[in-house]
């Protein structure tokens, strides 16, 4: 069964969290998120969907994002 409230589903770690690989890849083609080297920056031109936390995406932070099952894993760059 698939989660129709994507934006509910955050599961935090002790450095980041995960997100359905659904509403990753809805973050890539909005826009939203940006490549920027081996890592992805927010783009704050674009309006990035809802989320139930917020600042999960502040601006100015490079992100590392790996898949991890059907998640994607997102930590802050070092």
């Amino acid at each position: 069964m698939v989660d129709e409230r994507p934006f509910e589903d955050v599961r935090r770690d002790g450095e980041g969290f995960t997100i359905p690989e659904l509403k990753w890849r809805e973050l890539l083609f909005v826009g939203a998120l940006r490549p920027d080297g081996d890592a992805y920056v927010r783009d704050p031109s674009r309006t990035l969907p809802p989320f139930q936390v917020p600042d999960l995406f502040p601006e100015g932070v490079r992100l590392v994002a790996e898949k991890d099952g059907g998640r994607i894993r997102v930590r802050r760059a070092r």
